[in-house]
C-alpha cells in the first residue's frame, strides 16, 4: 500500500552481493518503519562442527573454503590461532610475506566490490554488464587492478582462488627476490589505476546518511592494520576516544545470538550494535596511512581522522575502499622492495593442548578464529566470527533509518524504497556465504518416529533452538 497505510517490502533475492540473502521491511500506519530485516537464508555449512577432530595443521586449508573472495583472511586467522594455541609466533620475514599476500587479497577483493558490485548503484546501471557498456574505460581499469591483486595471490599462494601455499608456521614455499621483480613492475602500473580509482569514485553523488553504531577494527601502534592487531572500539558519540580489549576476550565482548530470520548468527559488541570494515578501519587507523594515501583520501573528500573528523556515511565506504586499495598497492611495493627470503619456509609447530586466538582485517571487517586443541593436536572446539554476522544489526538499523528519513520527505513508491534498501545493503559489501554457519534444528521423537525440521526464513518450516554443536 501507499500513503499513510501499512505496507511491506520484500526482496526475495538480493543482487550484487556475495551469497544469498533477502530483504523484508514493514511500514506501519502513519509511515513508521516497524521492522527491517536482512534475511540470510543461504544454507549453513557447519565449518565449526566439522573442524572438530581434525589435526591442528588442517584448519587453514579447510577454512579457506568458507569464501572464494577472501580465503587469505581465513587462512591467516586460522594460522594465527593455531600458532597461538601451540605457543609459536611467526614473525620477521615470514610475517612480512603473509602481509604481502594479504595485500593481494585486499586489492582484488575491494576492487571487485568497487567496480562490479557497488559502482552500478551510483551510475544508474542495473548490473556490471551495463556498467561496462556505458563506462568501458573505467571497468577496464578495474579489471587491470583486480588482476594485479590476483597475481600477488597466485604467486605467493600457489593459485588465485583458494590458495594452498600458506601453512601453520609459515609457507610451504617462499619466493626468491627475482620472482618478485615482475610483480613489482605490475604493481607500479597498478598504482596509477589505484589513484584513478580513488579519483573516479570521489566524483559519485553520495546521499546524506550516518551510521550510529560503534566501530570495531584491529589496530597496530605504527601501521594500518591488515593481518594482525588489537581489537579497538570507537563508540558512537565518543569522538576519537578509543578503547581496546585483549584478543583472547573477543567472544566475551562480541556476543553472537540466533535470530529467527537468519541462518547466520548476529553479534553485538558489549550489548550494542557495531560495525566493522572499511569505515571502522579508516576511523580508527586512518591517521597511520602514508602521506601520499592520506592526501589522496583528502582530495577525494574524506574526513581526516587525524583532525578528529570521522566518516560515518556508509555510502562513502566505496571511497574508503578505494583508498585502501591504493594503500595495499603501496604497501605491497614497500614489502617487495624490502623482501629477503626467510631462512626456511616454515617453523615447526608441534602440537600441544591449549586454546589459541587469531584475528585479521578481511576486506569486510574483523574476522576472528578460536581453536582449542588436545595434547595430540586434535581440534576439540572451533569458533569463527565473520564480519557480516557482526554487521547485520548495523545494516538493519541503516535500512530502518534511511527508509524512515525517505518517508518523512514525502511518499515514495515501493520500487524507490526497494532500490534505496538494496543500495544500503551493498554499502557494507556483505559476504553472506561467510556468515551462514548455522541454522535452527528441531528433532522430535513421537510414537517411535523421529521427525527433523530445518528452519529457514521464508520457508514453511518451524524453527527450534539453536545449538553451536549440531554435528558431533
Amino acid at each position: 500500500m501507499t500513503g499513510d497505510g501499512a505496507r511491506e517490502l520484500r526482496v526475495g533475492a538480493l543482487a550484487r552481493v556475495e551469497g544469498e540473502g533477502a530483504l523484508r521491511l514493514r511500514v506501519g500506519d502513519g509511515g513508521t518503519v516497524t521492522e527491517a530485516q536482512l534475511r540470510i537464508y543461504e544454507p549453513p555449512r557447519f565449518f565449526e562442527a566439522f573442524l572438530r577432530g581434525r589435526r591442528h595443521t588442517e584448519p587453514p586449508d579447510l577454512t579457506s573454503r568458507v569464501c572464494g573472495i577472501c580465503p587469505i583472511a581465513y587462512q591467516t586467522s586460522a594460522c594465527q590461532a593455531i600458532e597461538d594455541a601451540c605457543g609459536i609466533t611467526v614473525d620477521g620475514r615470514s610475517a612480512a610475506l603473509r602481509r604481502l599476500l594479504y595485500c593481494g587479497e585486499w586489492i582484488e577483493s575491494q576492487t571487485l566490490h568497487i567496480y562490479l558490485l557497488h559502482a552500478p548503484d551510483f551510475l544508474g546501471c542495473d548490473n556490471a554488464i551495463e556498467l561496462a557498456h556505458d563506462h568501458r574505460t573505467d571497468v577496464e581499469r578495474g579489471l587491470r587492478l583486480k588482476q594485479a591483486g590476483n597475481t600477488i595471490v597466485e604467486l605467493l599462494g600457489g593459485r588465485s582462488i583458494h590458495p594452498i601455499n600458506m601453512r601453520v608456521g609459515g609457507f610451504h614455499r617462499t619466493p626468491t627476490r627475482a620472482e618478485l621483480h615482475p610483480l613489482a613492475e605490475r604493481l607500479r602500473q597498478a598504482h596509477d589505476d589505484a589513484l584513478g580509482t580513488v579519483a573516479w569514485v570521489a566524483g559519485f553523488d553520495f546521499p546524506e546518511a550516518e551510521c550510529n553504531a560503534d566501530l570495531l577494527a584491529l589496530a597496530q601502534p605504527d601501521t594500518y592494520a591488515i593481518e594482525t592487531g588489537i581489537p579497538t572500539v570507537l563508540s558512537h558519540g565518543d569522538g576519537q576516544r578509543t578503547r581496546t580489549f585483549p584478543l583472547a576476550d573477543f567472544t566475551t565482548h562480541v556476543v553472537e545470538e540466533q535470530v529467527p530470520h537468519s541462518t547466520a548468527l548476529q553479534a553485538r559488541l558489549d550489548g550494542r550494535r557495531h560495525l566493522t570494515g572499511a569505515l571502522a578501519r579508516y576511523a580508527i587507523s586512518g591517521h597511520l596511512l602514508p602521506p601520499t594515501v592520506r592526501e589522496a583520501a583528502r582530495a577525494a573528500g574524506l574526513a581526516d581522522p587525524a583532525s578528529g573528523e570521522i566518516c560515518r556515511n556508509p555510502f562513502r565506504s566505496i571511497v574508503v575502499r578505494a583508498v585502501e586499495v591504493l594503500y595495499a598497492v603501496e604497501e605491497a611495493l614497500r614489502l617487495i622492495d624490502a623482501y629477503e627470503p626467510p631462512p626456511r619456509p616454515a617453523v615447526d609447530v608441534p602440537p600441544r593442548a591449549g586454546t589459541g586466538h587469531g584475528a585479521t582485517e578481511a576486506p569486510r571487517g574483523t574476522l576472528y578464529h578460536r581453536y582449542t586443541l588436545d595434547a595430540e593436536g586434535l581440534v576439540t572446539d572451533a569458533c569463527l566470527v565473520p564480519p557480516t554476522s557482526q554487521n547485520q544489526g548495523a545494516i538493519e538499523e541503516d535500512l530502518r533509518r534511511l527508509v524512515q528519513d525517505r518517508l518523512r520527505q514525502g511518499d515514495a513508491t515501493d520500487a524507490e524504497l526497494t532500490r534505496l534498501c538494496e543500495r544500503a545493503i551493498r554499502n557494507h559489501d556483505p559476504c553472506i556465504s561467510c556468515s551462514a554457519h548455522f541454522l535452527d534444528l528441531t528433532v522430535e521423537a513421537a510414537a517411535g518416529r523421529l521427525d527433523a525440521t530445518v528452519g529457514f526464513p521464508d520457508r514453511r518450516h518451524s524453527a527450534g533452538a539453536h545449538s553451536r554443536h549440531l554435528i558431533t
